[in-house]
This record gives structure tokens, C-alpha cells and sequence, in this order.
């Protein structure tokens, strides 16, 4: 007999269940900056990707109700029927001379991006090339393009010049996240950007975690590497994560974007997003240019909290980025650390496989520029008392 769908989906998840990793839906009811409320409890959230504390910035909320009120809600159509508006225009303009990328193109999540960029550029006999920690969209753009996919481990440039070499003759793209979203390290760039030059590959970042946090004035890992729109034609950087709003940019030559304009599907075929929101992250973009305190107080809490950690004995995992993973390895481990951190008023969230590799499952912990110093110390004399948690 033919299987049934919904029935397997549901065993699976009944798998899930009996494994500890069954994902669950919490309801935030009200947000206070770095406070929630969460199933009746006011939490001090530490899992956040608003590492610049702007989501609820008054700027921000401003300009998108002035826009709203000139301009409505939705945009109403794609990009290209009708629904690219002035706001959009701007905020593209924007982003391509924040990044020293000749143009920029919106799309509504990072996740489109990904696809559509990839989906665009790579056809069945070629080959697309990955770090084996890159975000899944990476990973399942490559696979839609039906191109031969391979990954060399985590931040190897040599295991990146073998996957290369294997096919030569291949038109060849090597795609990485800038900063590695669940271990908070940022890949060799300036390696792997060489490689690509000598094996005539071309070179994509997703910069989804960089954007708005590294470089001086918040250029991304990119640029904070040395590197140019020559060196890395392919960029890509999310919207929703320092810069508090929603969407996703792909930036590059002029020949990349008018190319994405005309193959990139998931750009094609959608509702272009909210005019308000293109002038909410316009908004963003400017206070991240500008408000270097920001990511000054982020490197200071960053520093501070890694030096008490080293001092406790916690077991974090190198980075030097807002993303501090704290390593437990067992899964029900990580979901019972979350968990006691929650009766203590805290909002940290367990990453379990298949999100991480089985053995990896750890607490993400995730700074801020709207934390306080306090409110990192009280959180590591939380982490103190964790019975999961001790010395490496």
C-alpha cells in the first residue's frame, strides 16, 4: 500500500518526542528590549540576534508608522509588477555603499536569498563547495540548483582546496557563513578568498551574523577582513538580526544583481516586502554607522563575560563574536541547563541535534548592546550553580 504522508510525519515526530528533541512553540506575550514574557514568567533573554539592541529603537519605530501612514502596509505585488517602491530603492542604495558592493537586492528572508542566489548562478554539472557547519539554507540552496554539492570540515581551507580540486574542470562556487551562527567563530576569509582566486572559483559569504557587529563601522566580517566586492562577488547579510527589522540583501556587482533580477525565483515570484519595513531598516542601517558605541559596549560585554566564564571554569567554545556557545554535548544535558536557567529568570535556548551534530548540543548564548554589565554577571553566577555545567 501507497504510505501516507501525514502519518509518517507524525511518527516522526513521535521520534522526536522519545529522542528529547522535540522542538516546541512558546508564545513571547510582551518585549522590553532584552525582556520577555514568556508563559507568564518576565525572563532576561540571552538567546536574542538583536545584537545591537535596535529592534525596538524609537528611530526605527518612527520611520516605519511615517511610512505606513504615506505609504500603507503591503507592498501589494513583486519587485517587479509593482511593488519596488522608493523605500526599497533607498534602503538597496544604502546597503550596497555601507558593504563597497556596486549594487544591492532585497529579498524578504535570508533563507530566499540563499535559494534564489544559488538556484541562479549553479546548474547541474557544477560544483558548489561548503563548510560542514554552514546554515541550512546554504546547504539546501545548493541542493535545489541540482549541482554537485561537497563540504570540507569546519574551517579547513585545505580541506576546501581537495573538495575543489576533485573536479576541476567544473564551474565551481565556494560558499561560507562569515560568522558561523551556532559557534560564533568567523571562517579564515582571507584564506579561503585566496583559494578561490587560484582554483577560478567564485567566492560567497553569508555575512547573516557579521553585518552590523564586526568592522568599525559595522561592515560586516567581510570587510573587516580586508576584502573587497573582487575578492568575494557573492554577499549576503540578513536584515532581522542586528539591524532589528526583517529581510535579507545580496550584494555584489551590477551584473550579479541585474542576473538575480532576472533568474533568482525566490526574488521573481514573491510579494516584495513591506515598504515600512524597507524605511524601519533604513533607519537601522544609519544608527549602525553611526552609533559605534554600540558595538563598543557589545565587545566589552563580549569580554566580560567570556574572562568570568574562564574564571568559573564554563565550557564555552572560542569566539569572539556575540554568539557564545556553551558546550554540554547531551541533549537532555542542554535542555535541563535551559530549563533551570528559566526558574532562575533567564531565556537561554538549548541547540540540540539535528540543529548541531549529535554530542554538540550546547546553551546559545547570545550578548547584546542593550545588556548590562550586571545582567551578564548575574547570568554567569546562574550558569555557576548548573549542576550540567562544570570545567572542561
Amino acid at each position: 500500500m501507497r504510505t501516507d504522508l501525514l502519518t509518517r510525519l507524525a511518527a516522526l515526530a513521535q521520534q522526536r518526542e522519545q529522542a528529547g528533541l522535540r522542538r516546541r512553540l512558546h508564545t513571547v506575550t510582551r518585549a522590553d528590549g532584552m525582556w520577555v514574557e514568556r508563559d507568564g514568567r518576565r525572563l532576561l533573554s540571552f538567546c536574542s540576534n538583536d545584537y545591537l539592541g535596535l529592534a525596538q529603537h524609537p528611530s526605527l519605530i518612527d520611520a516605519l508608522k511615517r511610512a505606513a501612514d504615506e505609504d500603507g502596509v503591503g507592498s501589494g505585488s513583486a519587485h517587479l509588477i509593482s511593488g519596488h517602491r522608493s523605500a526599497h530603492a533607498a534602503l538597496e542604495e544604502a546597503l550596497a555603499a555601507w558593504t563597497g558592493r556596486e549594487r544591492a537586492l532585497l529579498f524578504s528572508t535570508g533563507y530566499m536569498a540563499n535559494l534564489g542566489v544559488m538556484q541562479a548562478l549553479l546548474q547541474r554539472d557544477d560544483l558548489c563547495v561548503q563548510d560542514k557547519l554552514n546554515h541550512a539554507c546554504l546547504l539546501d540552496g545548493a541542493q535545489l540548483a541540482g549541482c554537485e554539492l561537497k563540504r570540507y570540515p569546519h574551517s579547513d581551507v585545505e580541506g576546501a582546496a581537495r573538495q575543489l580540486r576533485t573536479r576541476s574542470d567544473a564551474a565551481a562556487l565556494l560558499a561560507t557563513d562569515g560568522v558561523f551562527s551556532m559557534d560564533g567563530d568567523i571562517a579564515p576569509l582571507g584564506e579561503l578568498a585566496a583559494l578561490c582566486h587560484r582554483e577560478n572559483a567564485t567566492f560567497m559569504v553569508d555575512d547573516a551574523h557579521g553585518l552590523g557587529v564586526v568592522g568599525a563601522h559595522g561592515e560586516g566580517s567581510v570587510s573587516a577582513a580586508g576584502l573587497s566586492q573582487h575578492d568575494v562577488p557573492v554577499l549576503m547579510a540578513t536584515l532581522g538580526k542586528a539591524l532589528g527589522c526583517s529581510g535579507a540583501f545580496v550584494a555584489g556587482s551590477a551584473s550579479l544583481i541585474d542576473g538575480l533580477v532576472q533568474s533568482a525565483r525566490t526574488y521573481i515570484y514573491t510579494t516584495a516586502m513591506p515598504p515600512a519595513l524597507a524605511a524601519a531598516t533604513l533607519a537601522a542601517v544609519r544608527l549602525a554607522q553611526s552609533e559605534t558605541w554600540r558595538r563598543d559596549q557589545l565587545q566589552a560585554l563580549i569580554a566580560r563575560f567570556r574572562a568570568g566564564a574562564a574564571q568559573l571554569g564554563l565550557p564555552l567554545m572560542p569566539s569572539s563574536t556575540a554568539i557564545q556557545p556553551l558546550l554540554l554535548g547531551d541533549a537532555q544535558a542542554a535542555l535541563a541547563a535551559s530549563e533551570a536557567l528559566e526558574q532562575q529568570g533567564f531565556l537561554v535556548t538549548a541547540i540540540r541535534p539535528p540543529t548541531v551534530p549529535p554530542g554538540k548540543a550546547r546553551l546559545r548564548i547570545t550578548l547584546s548592546a542593550a545588556h548590562q554589565e550586571g545582567q551578564v554577571d548575574r547570568l554567569l553566577e546562574a550558569l555557576s550553580r548548573l549542576p550540567a555545567v562544570g570545567p572542561v
